[in-house]
This record gives C-alpha cells, structure tokens and sequence, in this order.
C-alpha cells in the first residue's frame, strides 16, 4: 500500500469510502452522485491549497482503498504545541481487516511528527466500538468527550 496526498482525480473515490459506512448512510450520505457537486469541488480546493490541512490516500494496484483528512492546529495551549487533527478515516470495506488502517494511521502520526506537532487527536462516532478498539490498540486514549453542534 502507498499513501500520498489526494489528489483532484482522487476525489470520486475519497467520496465513495466515505459513503461506504452506514453510520454515513444513516446520516444521509451514503449515494454518490454521477456529478460531484460544486460544493464538494471548492472543498477539495481549499484543502489543496491550505498548507494546514492535507487530503491524504491509501492506494493499492493503483486503487484507491483508504482515505483521511489531516489538519495541523496551532494553539497557545500546551506551550504553544501544534498539533494533528484526523479526520474521515475509511478503508475500503473489502479491504478491512487487514491492518491498513493502522498502516495509514501510522504514516499520520509520523507525518505529525515531522511537522513538530506534539499531540495527534481525533474524535470518532460513539457507536463506533469497533473504531474505539482500534484507535486505543494503537496508543489513543479517550480522554476528552467531544461535542459538535449542527449548522
């Protein structure tokens, strides 16, 4: 498996492993369009061009398998530490249980680490257990409860 930056010819895949979920079903996003909608394209252009933030993929016999988005913080807390933001995690549903996810969750972290960030965070659907398990054998911890407000 290869991982690298997204890039615009990635972006019908990436919304496909985003679909492929049925937490994302419930919520209402579980068909891709033929057309990828014009909101969605000015998003993956303002993710290209931030150097904060980075579309990244997983992609085995070049297809794309896994997907996440990364956003570096900086902050006043923790002295002043930046710290990595991910988010959107997907591996192919046929591709699970092979531990790519780990492999890209891996390459985040040390992508972290090579931007000086001193703290990788990320938030996961409470129903997730499965995600939970996940994350904590990779050395997370739940230690914060995280809330969101829809706009």
């Amino acid at each position: 498996m290869q991982i690298r930056i997204a890039t615009r010819a990635d972006v019908p895949a990436v919304l496909n492993l985003l679909a492929d979920d049925d937490i994302s079903r419930d919520r209402g996003f579980g068909v891709v369009p033929e057309e990828v909608d014009a909101a969605v394209w000015a998003a993956f252009e303002a993710i290209d061009a931030d150097d904060r933030n980075e579309l990244v993929v997983a992609e085995e016999n070049g297809e794309v398998i896994g997907t996440c988005q990364l956003t570096f913080i900086p902050g006043l807390s923790r002295g002043g530490a930046e710290r990595l933001l991910i988010e959107a995690v997907r591996i192919r549903s046929d591709q699970r249980g092979r531990g790519l996810g780990g492999d890209l969750i891996r390459w985040t972290v040390e992508r972290a680490r090579e931007r000086g960030c001193r703290i990788v965070q990320l938030t996961t659907d409470k129903r997730r257990t499965d995600a939970h398990r996940f994350y904590a054998a990779l050395g997370f911890e739940a230690s914060h409860e995280g809330m969101k407000l829809t706009l």
